[in-house]
């Protein structure tokens, strides 16, 4: 009984929002966390290439984009070490192997209260921006690219910073 749940309502994009008594930062789009662009790793890149490159870079997450834009999963790097540490991936695996097929999607034009109901669940949230493309003869298509990856780290730190309390 999914539908009497407003939670996963707003979640899944079927009620805008709910909460009678809204915080201050509830309406903010998501736009407002100002997220700096995210490291993307294709999907032929080996798991051990992905672990020195989020270790070197720094991240502990990133999303796996295929050429055409199509967005595979997520893959961290505490899971890929887990994975290949327990034998059921290799170093030399490409990283879709390890990588998290299940994930929410945000736009930036989205609420920081639905990503608050996201993020009640989910330990992220692929912050997408659509983009319309137009091929040579003249056809067009919407393609979503990736603008961030966003925590619940991230929208603490935005209230905390903005408390108008």
């Amino acid at each position: 009984s999914k539908f009497v749940n407003d939670k996963w309502m707003i979640k899944n994009g079927f009620l805008n929002d709910v909460q009678e008594h809204k915080p201050w930062w509830w309406n903010i789009k998501v736009q407002k966390l100002n997220l700096s662009a995210p490291l993307i790793l294709l999907p032929e890149v080996s798991c051990q290439k992905a672990i020195e490159i989020l270790q070197e870079k720094g991240y502990d997450q990133a999303p796996v984009v295929a050429e055409s834009g199509l967005i595979l999963g997520m893959v961290t790097l505490s899971n890929t070490l887990t994975s290949v540490l327990a034998g059921s991936a290799e170093f030399s695996d490409p990283v879709t192997k390890v990588t998290y097929d299940q994930f929410s999607k945000i736009g930036l034009e989205d609420s920081l209260g639905k990503l608050s109901c996201i993020l009640e669940n989910d330990h992220f949230a692929i912050v997408v921006h659509e983009q319309m493309q137009f091929s040579g003869n003249g056809s067009s298509f919407m393609k979503q690219m990736v603008f961030g990856v966003v925590t619940a780290m991230d929208l603490l730190t935005f209230v905390s910073r903005n408390d108008k309390k």
